[in-house]
């Protein structure tokens, strides 16, 4: 992924670039429609005080996300890679992935936080996001069209012919790589193509439409409305499509509204009982009859009913049987890189985590399948809402 200046800007830099959006974004978002329920109550924010919890958003995304890239597809469910992790495993040397390989920034399965004044680097779960943002600051726009969105992958990502030469592993040989996977890169092999979202996430044309790549590369938006998220879903429509459709769509724009909403939790709550009351806020923006609604239920009951909160390993095993082995909800697995199967994952660290970011990473670490997605999201989301750049 080679995308201009922002490869080389270190995370205060990239957290300068959000802060000055985000507070464009208040004169701009007026010339959006807002539904208006006089039953509610005014909620004032305080820009100063935003911008220091959007950088709490890019610290804690990092932290989490570089976390999860430990334990990435070290454990996914197969017979080569049972059992999964455990709590046991936590501070023990990291195992390869599915890949044969271990990762350079890490040999022990542990919190990795990057030194102050060191540079966080790109990955999948960030990259997009920095394009986009600088779409948006670029168009001066909060709704970018499917032709900017076009012209703004095709000028900052390689084809893949055309990338630099990358060699997995030491004594292999040396590869053009582009950093995009999955639906992400038949989305951009399709606008190579001339071919525009949404029509870049059909099934028709992209057979991994129902893959992960959606929630890392739209989640942010929805900090652009803060306590908000009808406005948030319409500003992150166009892109959840260029990779998204159906239920991973769906899955997609329920991180967003997690997103919107975290700048409003209620403040005399516990962090147990404010991360619940999020989660329960964007369960209702899931259809019912869909598998990820079915699986948030299914899930939240097994936590509720599991009188030892410290084994989170038991509703990861469930899940492992009930969606992985088996089929429920209307859910089939067929890779581990689903938005399905990794939603449910997510939601074992976020129940378990219960408000506690550091517990939250290390079970989102620990669980299995695409590890690093779920730890960047719920870093981002809790880095917002417990001001973590005050820690930092």
């Amino acid at each position: 992924m080679i995308y201009d200046y922002l490869s080389r800007l270190n995370l205060t830099s990239r957290c300068r670039l959000a802060i000055t959006w985000c507070a464009a974004l208040f004169v701009l978002l007026p010339s959006i429609s807002y539904a208006k329920n006089e039953s509610e109550p005014v909620l004032v924010i305080s820009k100063s005080q935003y911008v220091e919890q959007l950088h709490g958003f890019w610290l804690g995304q990092n932290i989490a996300n570089w976390t999860g890239l430990i334990t990435e597809m070290d454990k996914v469910g197969t017979k080569e890679t049972m059992p999964f992790y455990t709590d046991e495993d936590w501070k023990t040397p990291d195992l390869k992935a599915i890949w044969g390989e271990y990762v350079p920034h890490s040999s022990v399965i542990d919190f990795y936080i990057e030194p102050i004044g060191g540079v966080w680097g790109a990955d999948d779960d960030t990259d997009i996001e920095y394009i986009y943002l600088h779409l948006l600051s670029q168009h001066k726009t909060p709704v970018l069209s499917a032709k900017q969105i076009q012209q703004g992958w095709l000028t900052h990502i390689y084809p893949e012919d055309e990338a630099p030469l990358f060699r997995k592993f030491p004594d292999s040989e040396a590869q053009k790589e582009n950093f995009l996977w999955e639906s992400n890169q038949r989305a951009h092999e399709l606008m190579l193509d001339g071919v525009l979202p949404p029509a870049t996430s059909n099934p028709k044309n992209n057979t991994k439409s129902q893959m992960i790549d959606a929630q890392l590369t739209t989640e942010f938006f929805g900090l652009l409305a803060p306590a908000n998220p009808s406005i948030a879903l319409k500003l992150s429509e166009l892109p959840i499509a260029v990779s998204a459709s159906d239920e991973a769509a769906e899955i997609a724009r329920f991180y967003v509204v997690m997103h919107s909403l975290a700048i409003s939790v209620d403040k005399s709550l516990t962090r147990k009982e404010q991360t619940q009351q999020l989660a329960l806020k964007a369960r209702k923006y899931l259809s019912n009859d869909k598998y990820p609604a079915k699986m948030f239920d299914e899930i939240w009951r097994h936590y509720r009913h599991n009188t030892d909160k410290n084994n989170w390993e038991s509703t990861r095993d469930y899940i492992y049987h009930r969606y992985q082995l088996n089929s429920h909800d209307g859910y089939q697995y067929h890779d581990p890189f689903e938005a399905g199967i990794n939603f449910a994952a997510s939601l074992v660290s976020l129940f378990y985590g219960e408000g506690d970011i550091k517990r939250t990473i290390q079970i989102g670490t620990l669980t299995g399948w695409d590890s690093d997605n779920p730890t960047a999201t719920w870093g981002g989301a809790f880095g917002v809402f417990i001001w973590l750049s005050s820690y930092y």
